[in-house]
């Protein structure tokens, strides 16, 4: 299916994408409540994780009067895995992106960007820069931590089969526990945190909810090299309005590299959440605020 055609579901519709090759591509379509006040908005997730993870922010969004869409990029969610995991790279996601944006009628919008969905902003913006009018990058930027990809290295692709949802929860905290030290004892968070990462399988185990080939990406890593310098994309986004959140602890963007990145483009937009990791989920009271002035600044 290639329409876009919508299918109704409590606070949005779903859409199926084709993408390029042929691959069906999975967003969330939440209307904005009328009238409309800008640009629609789209939101990319991390690596191991999909469209759920904007569950909270996009209805709010939406009711700022903004479209929003919220897609589950190939081997993630509801998305079609690729027979092929060399096509797990961020050039192949941000085509996925420009496909869903033409099959959707989007000409231009404002991105929100974690961590990987960041990377994907940056590399849509060389390949198509009037599609993006501005861009939220949740910690994420030109220059990353070799220790914190390590550590998503030591983990993206292992994930086991657990019988309940209980036992899932456990699992999450025990991977992502450092990154929210206030949240350690919280265990509905861990419960929500566990629903957005995990699905059941056909023999009702759970399992994470992402393709276990997309660790390839991380098949060459190596700790003792640095990562790739990623300031020649990042000089083409910064042309456009740019907000960059951190986690105050985050083991991806250090606080030299978030002033690295205010080097590069002065007029740049930032906000550090306090003792939060990698990655904010953005309905931190500190995210929430920054995120709502910069769309009240933006087209």
């Amino acid at each position: 299916m290639d329409s876009g055609a919508p299918i109704a579901i409590g606070g949005f519709e779903e859409r199926i994408v084709a993408t390029v090759d042929g691959l069906t591509l999975y967003a969330r379509d939440y209307t904005p409540l009328l009238p409309e006040t800008g640009l629609p908005v789209i939101c990319l997730h991390g690596l191991t994780r999909n469209a759920r993870d904007f569950e909270v922010i996009a209805p709010r969004i939406a009711a700022l009067g903004r479209r929003v869409i919220a897609a589950d990029m190939r081997g993630r969610g509801k998305s079609a895995n690729d027979p092929d995991p060399a096509h797990y790279v961020p050039a192949v996601y941000a085509q996925d992106v420009l496909k869903l944006m033409d099959t959707l009628e989007i000409p231009r919008a404002v991105f929100v960007g974690t961590s990987m969905g960041g990377l994907i902003t940056m590399v849509l913006a060389t390949i198509a820069p009037d599609r993006i009018a501005a861009s939220i990058l949740n910690d994420v930027g030109p220059r990353l931590s070799t220790t914190g990809l390590g550590r998503i290295a030591s983990y993206v692709g292992r994930a086991q089969p657990v019988e309940s949802w209980a036992a899932a929860a456990e699992s999450v905290r025990a991977i992502n526990g450092s990154a929210y030290p206030e949240r350690a004892d919280d265990d509905a968070f861990w419960m929500a945190f566990a629903r957005r990462t995990f699905c059941e399988r056909n023999d009702g185990k759970l399992e994470a909810d992402y393709d276990p080939h997309i660790a390839l990406a991380f098949a060459d890593f190596d700790e003792d090299a640095a990562p790739p310098d990623l300031t020649p994309l990042f000089q083409v986004l910064a042309a456009k309005p740019m907000l960059a959140l951190r986690g105050g602890i985050s083991d991806i963007l250090t606080a030299d590299a978030l002033t690295y990145m205010r080097s590069v483009k002065s007029d740049l937009d930032s906000v550090t959440i306090e003792n939060v990791g990698h990655a904010p989920a953005l309905d931190e009271p500190e995210a929430w605020d920054a995120i709502l002035d910069f769309l009240a600044k933006v087209a």
